[in-house]
């Protein structure tokens, strides 16, 4: 593994917290048997709405160094790309302010993040033809997967602030993505590689009971 990978951890995987959302998902824990549409319902079947940022990860945090982090950008692309921080700082820069909804059933309004869109680092890379699924790794090991056509929504941002403030450690500094249409698992911190695939590749969740989608309004939670 090169150097600038050799990211100190702190913690360890918590399993007992893994082993109970495994029997959340067995036993189909909040579900409610409904659904809506964002056009409907703002707030999405079964969440509550709460105005502190809960801090949800396995267990596990990495400290990720300015001078250390690196963006990648692989996998079925024509240019892919290796970002240091201050690359991805120089590169335009935007805000969105969305809604956030966590499987965990909590939902939190008006987020203002600040970042760089997922449509502009993909014209970067120059996404293959035959794309059509990423795979997401974060410096803590956590993995998740989305199709190409939820990854490349001119929405998701690649954030590196938080309501005006670089984003804190414990909630995914340096940089985190978010993907706010869908739960906010798929928007995984510490995000250090998106790897564009022609199959399906499931994540840390998904192939432990969690939907491979995870849309909040069709309340799929689990598979």
């Amino acid at each position: 593994m090169p150097e600038d990978d050799d990211i100190p951890l702190t913690g360890r995987v918590r399993d007992k917290l893994v082993e109970a959302k495994q029997d959340w998902a067995r036993e189909g824990r909040l579900l409610t048997g409904t659904t809506s549409t964002p056009e409907a319902d703002r707030l999405p079947p079964g969440q509550r709405l709460v105005t502190d940022f809960p801090v949800l990860d396995l267990g596990v945090q990495p400290d990720v160094s300015p001078l250390k982090y690196r963006l990648r950008i692989e996998g079925l692309v024509a240019a892919p790309l290796r970002l240091t921080l201050e690359e991805f700082r120089a590169l335009p820069q935007e805000s969105r302010t969305n809604d956030i909804h966590c499987v965990t059933q909590w939902s939190r309004y008006d987020n203002r993040w600040d970042g760089v869109p997922v449509p502009d680092l993909l014209a970067l890379a120059r996404p293959k033809d035959e794309a059509r699924f990423v795979a997401l790794t974060s410096y803590d090991g956590y993995t998740t997967n989305l199709a190409i056509e939820d990854f490349a929504r001119p929405e998701n941002l690649f954030a590196h602030s938080w309501a005006g403030a670089p984003l804190e450690r414990q909630h995914g500094g340096p940089v985190r993505l978010v993907v706010p249409h869908l739960y906010f698992w798929k928007s995984p911190k510490w995000i250090t590689r998106v790897e564009l695939l022609r199959e399906d590749r499931p994540g840390f969740w998904e192939v432990r009971g969690y939907h491979n989608r995870g849309d909040p309004w069709m309340e799929e939670r689990y598979d």
